[in-house]
């Protein structure tokens, strides 16, 4: 549903939402940040509007999806092989090749049907919500009610539920690889971007179906449905023609030669015939019985029941697949177009190793799910607990069976910490955090101010070099080594190595 937006406000500029100040932006929209729209107010948008939905294609009735199945020339020349055998009295062809086509047909038909079933219970489960403000207080409305002008507010691990120009940006940092193919999250911020910025450039907007992996927001809602970016991605794909796969075009072009063939050998039968003096019925007979015999009537249903039984197991790996012919075009694929390698990875990260004074200790297991295990080197066991215990605290993700709410790279420490023996959850109880100063790209740290006992320690990690220049020593407790010309030589020197292999390299302090 596209969203006709009517200023109210006075106008400066003609320049797009992230062109402009926030203050703007929202007067535009005839929208005060600090209160919100007022309930009528929303609802009236909402009738003009409509809901904040994507669009879809419409849904083909069930006897036109059933009747797709018999749109195949192998199937259509069996067809007028079984007719063509009805008329000259062989029925038992025609009841044979009938069945066959019938059951192809039925097997089809409900397998899409259970497919459009499965998509369509889950999108009854998937019900998203989203806090808004209006008429001055904070609520929670299904998301396909929101509507241009609403005041959204957003922590970590939300999920974006409409394209939104950013009035309030605290340490804010939202995954949009979804949209552009960035594998790493976009710092947010309030000012405004040049107005011919590309869409990932444009930081002060924020957009539908990202996700919110550090901090908090507040956006004004600039556009819902299909006037969102994720909308128009949705319209293109919808008006996409999606052809024949390579096995149905093959088929095509199998069942066009077994007609020429049939068709020049049964021409050439009937007049070898026919110049012979033979009747004239008996002739027409077995040239019809010649023709039904060069089609395989039994190819439909072997290939029907290939491909259910690989769309039987993709479905036991949680992959719904709507249509029969789709579940081989995969293995057709002779190359896959990509920007970079980010696209095509699980969008987590993994530590790979802990460098103490000690010596360097390997990290083994992937993901979030705390599988795997930390190779100590020798000596370096408290070293390693007092640097799990500092990224720990120092953290805002959680780690929840495996799912990640939060920074990526927050989330690889924690991960790393259950390797290590640190229970994240009962460390953070035990050691409440009494202040915190967020990350921020100037600063390159995040510092918090954590309680132990009857003390409080600053636990603090972010770029080696910016906390290099404020460490005096490395190492754990208070007999670490003093930070010299050597001991920065050397440190300088691991951390160029271990970012030469392509690693991300932290501070923890």
């Amino acid at each position: 549903m596209s969203t006709v937006i009517v200023p109210t406000g006075p106008q400066r500029s003609g320049l797009e939402p992230h062109a402009v100040e926030a203050a703007e932006a929202a007067e535009r929209l005839a929208v005060d940040p600090a209160v919100g729209l007022s309930a009528p107010e929303a609802a009236r948008r909402l009738a003009a509007d409509g809901p904040n939905r994507l669009p879809t294609a419409e849904a083909r009735p069930a006897w036109k999806r059933f009747l797709d199945q018999f749109r195949n020339v192998l199937i259509i020349v069996l067809i007028g092989a079984a007719v063509l055998a009805g008329l000259v009295g062989d029925w038992k062809d025609t009841i044979v090749i009938s069945i066959v086509l019938l059951a192809n047909a039925v097997l089809g038909f409900v397998q899409e049907n259970r497919a459009e079933r499965s998509l369509a219970a889950l999108q009854r489960v998937l019900v998203a919500s989203a806090k808004v403000r209006r008429d001055g207080r904070q609520q929670v409305v299904p998301s396909e009610e929101l509507v241009v002008g609403d005041i959204v507010v957003v922590d970590t691990g939300d999920r974006i539920p409409a394209d939104g120009r950013l009035v309030e940006a605290r340490s804010l940092e939202v995954d949009e690889s979804s949209l552009t193919g960035e594998s790493t999250p976009v710092a947010k911020a309030t000012a405004p971007s040049a107005p011919d910025a590309p869409l990932a450039e444009r930081t002060g907007m924020t957009y539908l179906n990202s996700t919110v992996t550090r901090g908090r927001g507040e956006l004004v809602v600039t556009g819902t449905g299909a006037d969102t970016e994720m909308g128009r991605l949705a319209a293109m794909l919808a008006k996409a023609d999606p052809g024949d796969t390579p096995l149905q075009q093959q088929l095509h072009a199998l069942g066009g030669r077994l007609a020429a063939v049939a068709g020049v050998a049964v021409t050439a039968f009937l007049a070898l015939n026919l110049l012979r003096g033979e009747p004239l019925a008996d002739t027409l007979l077995a040239s019809v019985a010649l023709a039904v015999a060069a089609i395989p009537e039994g190819l439909p249903a072997v290939v029907t029941v290939t491909l259910a039984i690989g769309v039987h197991r993709l479905a036991t790996r949680g992959a719904i697949v709507k249509r029969l012919a789709s579940v081989e075009t995969l293995g057709s694929t002779t190359v896959i177009c990509s920007d970079k390698t980010g696209t095509l990875t699980l969008n987590q990260m993994t530590a790979r190793a802990v460098v103490t004074p000690a010596g360097t200790s390997a990290v083994t297991g992937d993901g979030y799910a705390g599988e795997g295990t930390i190779e100590l080197a020798d000596g370096a066991g408290d070293e390693v607990r007092a640097a799990l215990t500092a990224a720990v605290l120092c953290n805002d993700a959680q780690v929840d069976g495996g799912n990640l709410i939060g920074d990526p790279t927050e989330g690889a420490l924690v991960a790393l910490a259950a390797k290590g023996g640190v229970e994240p959850t009962e460390l953070r109880r035990t050691t409440p955090r009494v202040g915190e100063v967020p990350f921020d790209s100037a600063r390159k740290l995040m510092a918090t101010l954590d309680r132990q006992g009857d003390r409080a320690v600053l636990h603090v990690k972010g770029a080696p070099d910016v906390l290099l220049a404020r460490c005096t020593t490395w190492g754990a407790g208070p007999d670490g080594a003093p930070i010299g010309d050597a001991v920065a030589t050397t440190l300088g020197d691991t951390i160029d190595r271990l970012a030469a292999e392509g690693l991300r390299v932290l501070g923890i302090a």
